[in-house]
């Protein structure tokens, strides 16, 4: 079960012109698992590059207008020039993640002739609270939030909706409730992503292993999703594959190198890792080199995000395979913008279709710049 979201990204891409954002016009990717049968390594290598020129999505939920959105806010024309949107960054732009992210909101705005301010939280979301009231009494009405986490940002959305501004959030969620404190959540299927990484660690392994699972900052949607879409599988499917630690390596690549050089010291029978993100197991990589062992042989790894890196490193044999999250939500999020203050309106979850490198793709897609 390799390609999992990947033929789905192809049928879509094939059967949508342009960006797929109602319920009438789109299947429902956020299902129970994300994933189907397709093993074919060309699905792959397509769906990738298809990815990246035109990322598609499905969406569910009721839908959400500029009318029925917290009792009603004023429409508006984001495309006039005179409209300030405001983007808010949870993360420095040094992560490629948060780069490429940055960058297509950017871009789309400039095509679209969006007046658009952004700001950066560099991971404070204190700071985030902050620029995002800053970004309002600037004259935006209208804000792209990417979240630092899930539960920080009450102060913020609560100003704006006050004062009538909707809020559209990206990558993460927040806590409140769809068409009343948010418009609604642009991202991935979390827990489908680590499905897929539970199934290529047991394909790579022989469906018996020790595992260690280096989770991601606590707080936030994506951790918790997949933790337990990567424990889900295993349970329910690999008997012979043990989760032997859990500890957080905050997302950050020092933090998962010293967490990864603690838990090979009291697991020696660690030979499976599972990263929730790129820059963890960039620092896992180190630390197993480090206790004498060698990753991609002695110890098998999977990971999410899809950074060029990381890609590399799967297409040289030294990770199993690396799970998209796809960071260009520029076109998804002001097309879903459009919708909100038109007739179409948005759902709670718009889920954007990620890639998956695995041994038979990661060259090409490197070679074709498939990557961020």
């Amino acid at each position: 079960m390799y390609a999992t979201l990947r033929a789905k990204a192809v049928t879509a891409a094939v059967l949508t012109a342009g960006l797929c954002l109602t319920a009438t016009a789109c299947t429902n990717s956020g299902n129970d698992s994300g994933k189907d049968t397709s093993t074919s390594a060309a699905a792959d290598n397509t769906a990738a590059a298809q990815q990246t020129a035109s990322p598609t999505a499905s969406a569910t939920g009721p839908a959400c207008t500029y009318q029925n959105y917290g009792g009603g806010v004023p429409k508006l024309d984001i495309t006039d020039g005179k409209t300030v949107v405001g983007f808010s960054q949870s993360e420095s732009t040094s992560n490629p993640f948060r780069a490429t992210e940055t960058k297509s909101i950017e871009q789309e705005a400039k095509k679209l002739g969006v007046k658009l301010i952004e700001r950066n939280a560099n991971a404070d979301v204190n700071a985030q609270n902050s620029q995002i009231e800053d970004m309002i009494a600037q004259g935006a009405k209208a804000l792209i939030v990417a979240p630092e986490n899930s539960d920080g940002l009450g102060p913020a959305l609560a100003q704006a909706k006050a004062k009538k501004i909707p809020v559209l959030t990206i990558d993460r969620t927040v806590t409140g409730t769809a068409c009343s404190d948010f418009i609604s959540f642009i991202g991935s299927n979390f827990y489908g992503q680590a499905q897929i990484a539970a199934d290529d660690l047991a394909g790579a392994t022989g469906q018996s292993a020790h595992v260690a699972i280096l989770t991601g900052t606590p707080g936030n949607d994506v951790t918790t999703d997949r933790t337990k879409g990567f424990q889900d599988e295993i349970k329910a499917k690999y008997p012979n594959i043990k989760v032997v630690a859990s500890q957080t390596g905050n997302f950050d690549q020092t933090d998962g190198q010293k967490v990864m050089e603690q838990l090979l010291q009291a697991h020696s029978d660690i030979n499976a890792v599972f990263a929730e993100n790129d820059e963890m197991a960039l620092g896992a990589i180190q630390a197993i080199r480090s206790a004498g062992k060698t990753p991609g042989k002695d110890v098998k790894i999977v990971s999410i995000d899809g950074i060029s890196q990381m890609v590399q490193n799967v297409a040289s044999g030294l990770s199993v395979a690396d799970i998209e999250t796809n960071p260009r939500f520029g076109p998804l999020a002001f097309q879903s913008l459009q919708d909100f203050y038109g007739t179409a309106g948005v759902q709670d979850k718009v889920i954007i279709k990620d890639g998956h490198f695995t041994a038979s793709n990661a060259k090409q897609a490197l070679d074709q710049g498939l990557v961020y």
